[in-house]
């Protein structure tokens, strides 16, 4: 591999993690302030919301395909659609996704096909 794709994978890596560790910091220390009696008992509005708006971000690029063509927009939409489907219909996370997942990855490999 370039050095260049190296360089972007720790760059990705690492604010991967910093997104995880800066806010654990941050609350593990405000906690230590709470028990010491300094600090109030309440977590910011920030911080809980900060979670669903990853996941809504990551969510809202996922479903743009990076090759657009009509077989991509259709495995989109239908894993889309299984995927919501699966979860109303069992109300888990991981098992919608992985089913949504396994959809899109078939309707792109048999159109490749068509």
């Amino acid at each position: 591999m370039d050095k260049s794709l190296w360089l972007v994978l720790i760059l990705i890596a690492t604010g991967t993690y910093a997104m995880r560790l800066l806010p654990m910091l941050w609350m593990s220390k405000r906690l230590r302030r709470r028990e010491q009696g300094t600090e109030l008992n309440n977590i910011p509005t920030w911080l809980s919301v900060l979670g669903p708006t990853m996941i809504a971000a990551m969510f809202g690029t996922s479903l743009i395909p990076a090759t657009p063509s009509m077989v991509s927009w259709a495995a989109t939409l239908i894993g889309t659609l299984f995927t919501l489907f699966v979860w109303y219909w069992k109300r888990t996370l991981g098992l919608p996704v992985l089913c949504g997942v396994a959809i899109y990855g078939v309707i792109i490999y048999v159109g490749q096909f068509i």
